[in-house]
């Protein structure tokens, strides 16, 4: 490689200085884990992309990354050139186009950001962080993990090499006696919601006091209330509202009302449609702008301008 394809890739200047901003909401959006600008940085590129790298990085946020802009700011290469390095840079790993679902300014609309990255990523990484940014976050890089020989604890490690080892103690194993297995807990018949609102009435009024066999026979048509939706209370209540002076026969009062006052069958609440979520993030082919899904791209680019590339 010749030595002027490493050199350093050019930083802020004054046609930088002067690059215009986009609208509220638009243009450069830095990604995060940034590491600090390097005279080393985009050297690997060729010397149209580095400049064009060069000149990107040392945008401020929210600067116009559109090609008319990016050509205009700066004399060297023209919209064909500038269009065919974001690309490129693209490919590389270093940017990403994207359509954002914004709420900036009480308005909700659609915006245009170019996420940019010093560091080229690779693929699943822009994925990673696309998914996170779609939520509201982005995603945090996790830690490498330590290799096998190296103690997760070097206090513990300290203190276990201080301490001599220990001959093998030999214990003689004890035998255990036979323990008794658990014995099946005795099932109970618990007595039915409808038997319980029964059995209670005597204790909300003593006129309607009703025997075990008085509940039993009644049990059936007291659960046909809670089929319909009421609970005990409600059965309750309406099984002692209004009550004569005296009651003769509570089983037969109560059956009376049981069969009279039974409340309506409720129609059956429609089915809940499952609400499909709006995407809130789209990404663009550095390519020919086509929008779509970001698993659906590969360096930036749509199947079709995949295929079409030379490399």
């Amino acid at each position: 490689m010749a030595v002027s394809n490493l050199s350093p890739a050019p930083r802020a200047s004054a046609s930088s200085r002067s690059h215009p901003e986009a609208k509220p909401g638009y243009g450069k959006r830095s990604v995060p884990d940034q590491r600090l600008p390097h005279e080393g940085d985009f050297a690997m590129l060729p010397e149209r992309e580095r400049h064009i790298a060069g000149y990107v990085d040392a945008l401020p946020e929210g600067a116009a990354m559109d090609i008319k802009s990016l050509a205009r700011s700066q004399p060297l290469y023209g919209q064909m050139a500038v269009g065919s390095a974001l690309r490129a840079l693209g490919v590389a790993g270093h940017l990403r186009h994207v359509r954002c679902l914004s709420g900036e300014g009480g308005q909700v609309r659609w915006v245009t950001r170019t996420f940019w990255s010093r560091i080229a990523r690779d693929n699943e990484w822009w994925e990673a962080f696309l998914a996170a940014e779609e939520r509201g976050s982005a995603p945090q890089e996790a830690a490498a993990p330590l290799p096998p020989w190296v103690p997760t604890d070097p206090a513990a490690s300290e203190a276990s090499a201080s301490v001599p080892a220990q001959p093998p103690v030999t214990t003689v194993p004890q035998q255990r006696t036979a323990e008794p297995e658990p014995q099946p807990e005795a099932t109970v018949d618990r007595p039915s919601p409808a038997f319980l609102a029964l059995a209670r009435l005597g204790r909300t009024d003593s006129r309607l006091a009703l025997s075990a066999a008085d509940c039993v026979a009644l049990e059936q048509a007291a659960a046909e209330w809670f089929a319909r939706g009421v609970d005990a209370d409600y059965l309750t209540r309406v099984l002692t509202a209004g009550l004569p002076a005296s009651v003769d026969s509570p089983f037969g009062f109560v059956r009376r009302r049981l069969r009279d006052k039974i409340p309506p069958r409720l129609p059956a609440a429609a089915p809940v449609v499952p609400v499909t979520p709006v995407r809130r993030l789209i990404v663009e082919c550095t390519e020919c702008a086509v929008p779509g899904r970001p698993e659906a791209f590969r360096d930036g680019l749509c199947r079709p301008c995949r295929q079409l590339d030379p490399a």
